[in-house]
């Protein structure tokens, strides 16, 4: 399919691509908002430091451990997974419990493929939290220590149940063939460029979970590395054409630079979204949110029924800004699939359909089992 249709050729060259070309319009408006004069761009500069220094960069840190590893040792792990047999529920529950959507993917290629069942499927949509993992991560650990394992948990269990009760009725057709990453790329200078932001972005994000006042410790190289390191962060966004996963055989780098920038613009879409609301509309979401607190777990579900991370991340950020349960953070967490959900409809709606569906039942009892035994664990 020609995607230039009726779009010049001069004005977005190749290097740009067609296909990008929404991307690009949001970075040109996040890049407004930031320089806007006054409380605005004061208000989202803050911002846009904040996401970068708090979750970008061990966002950053975290895949660069998990794909230089990957390399070094040369281990694959659609290969692993394949060859697991008895062992693919677990093993595909734990790579939907790594934070990010690659493992999740991972697990929809090799069912879309026929190497694995569809109780791997289950068990990877379940038990993944998608990019919002990285958030909660980065800003309340205690809380992931918790949300990450039982997410695990119940992943494998639903996994199982789905198996033995209909596995052999969701078979897939092995003439299916999977191409969910983009094609290998060289390293670019802009990844390059945004390694060397996050290492001082990691040090003062590390510096700022001590409790120490970061400005105070490293003046205006705050400011300067954050904005910086998102600027490069929504360049790379724009101009990529990840949509899912990378591709495995590009380098560590590219890998990390790419996930973690569609990581990033989440995020501070995210952040900007929660404060916008706040400081420009006047809504008190804790009372709002207050007088339906039964429904909340509900909504949290049902929003995670959405494809993509982008609502999940909000979910996660109303957690952390103390205006949802934990019950509410649990049930979003094993009901929604991130953006695993994308591959799967497409390459299989009907088992993405029933895949969805059979990881709300456990969201349900989880969240409601915490919300009425355990009102205030996490909160």
């Amino acid at each position: 399919m020609d995607t230039s249709t009726n779009l010049p050729t001069v004005v977005l060259p190749r290097l740009v691509g067609p296909f990008r070309v929404k991307r690009l319009i949001v970075a040109m408006l996040l890049l407004a908002l930031a320089v806007a004069p006054g409380f605005l761009g004061e208000l989202t500069r803050g911002l846009m430091i904040d996401a970068y220094v708090q979750v970008s960069a061990f966002v950053a840190a975290t895949l660069l451990l998990f794909y230089g590893a990957e390399r070094i040792f040369k281990f694959d792990i659609g290969e692993a997974l394949k060859g697991a047999k008895g062992f693919q529920v677990p093993l595909a529950a734990l790579l939907g419990a790594t934070p990010g959507c690659g493992g999740a993917v991972v697990v929809v290629a090799a069912y879309s493929s026929g190497n694995v069942g569809f109780g791997a499927v289950v068990a990877a949509l379940t038990a993944t939290m998608g990019d919002a993992a990285f958030l909660l991560i980065a800003t309340r650990p205690d809380a992931a220590i918790v949300v990450l394992p039982l997410s695990f948990a119940i992943g494998i269990l639903s996994g199982w149940v789905v198996d033995a009760l209909a596995g052999d009725k969701m078979q897939v057709d092995t003439s299916q063939q999977c191409e969910l990453a983009p094609l290998v790329g060289k390293t670019r200078a802009k990844d390059y460029a945004f390694l060397a932001l996050a290492i001082p972005g990691l040090i003062i994000g590390v510096t700022q979970l001590s409790g120490l006042d970061v400005y105070e410790v490293y003046g205006s190289l705050v400011p300067i590395v954050g904005l910086a390191g998102t600027a490069v962060g929504i360049g790379i966004w724009a101009t990529s054409r990840l949509t899912a996963m990378t591709n495995a055989k590009d380098s560590p780098v590219t890998r990390m630079a790419e996930e973690t920038a569609f990581i990033s613009v989440w995020v501070i879409g995210a952040y900007l979204a929660y404060d916008y609301i706040v400081a420009f509309t006047g809504l008190d979401l804790e009372a709002s949110f207050s007088a339906v607190a039964p429904l909340l777990p509900l909504i949290a579900i049902i929003i995670g029924l959405v494809p993509g991370c982008g609502p999940q991340v909000l979910v996660t950020t109303l957690y952390v800004n103390g205006l949802i349960p934990f019950a509410a953070l649990m049930g979003n967490a094993i009901s929604n699939d991130g953006d695993a959900l994308f591959p799967a409809i497409a390459l299989n709606p009907k088992a993405a359909i029933w895949a969805t569906v059979y990881s709300t039942i456990p969201a349900l009892i989880a969240a409601y089992a915490f919300y009425f035994f355990a009102p205030g664990f996490m909160n």
